[in-house]
């Protein structure tokens, strides 16, 4: 199975990547999580918004190396979880997933949580709101790839209904 999960940054996606992963594997099943911001290009061949380097464009992700790593993985695990802002804007991409996760949160939950990620130092608000702009203009899909469970990220997760969601056959 080939799970893809999309959000925002800071929405909780890893967190439910995560949470799947040992899900599964208490369930007896390998599985392979890949993280999308693994797949970025060098820094100097990242496209640049106001002369900095813009993490938040599909030009920064190596989508056909994400993809082939899919692949591969789903050759050799039960479960392969894929996730990141971008999960479902590259089309090629799209066509692997079997089940997909969204999950959403509002742009002042968005907002509160990216000023408490300190992890790059403090961003300048136009950064902030251009990642914001980025995630409705790359992150959220306009056609769904594959059957969707959208979560908030606001509450504690469902996990009975993502569980529900997994266990259900092709709709």
């Amino acid at each position: 199975m080939i799970i893809g999960i999309g959000g925002v940054s800071r929405a909780g996606k890893t967190k439910l990547a995560r949470r799947l992963q040992k899900y599964f594997r208490q369930q007896g099943r390998s599985v392979r999580l890949l993280h999308q911001d693994e797949f970025a290009f060098p820094e100097s061949e990242i496209p640049k918004v106001k002369g900095r380097v813009d993490w938040e464009h599909p030009g920064s992700i190596d989508f056909s190396r994400f993809r082939e790593s899919i692949v591969k993985a789903s050759q050799q695990y039960d479960v392969v979880i894929a996730e990141g802002l971008m999960a479902f804007c590259d089309e090629e991409t799209n066509r692997l997933y079997e089940k997909c996760f969204f999950v959403e949160i509002s742009k002042p939950t968005f907002l509160r949580r990216k000023a408490a990620d300190q992890r790059w130092g403090e961003e300048p608000e136009w950064y902030v709101e251009h990642i914001w702009e980025s995630y409705l203009k790359y992150g959220v899909p306009v056609e769904w790839p594959a059957p969707v469970l959208r979560l908030s990220g606001e509450v504690r997760l469902d996990w009975e209904a993502a569980i529900r969601f997994l266990e259900k056959g092709p709709e």
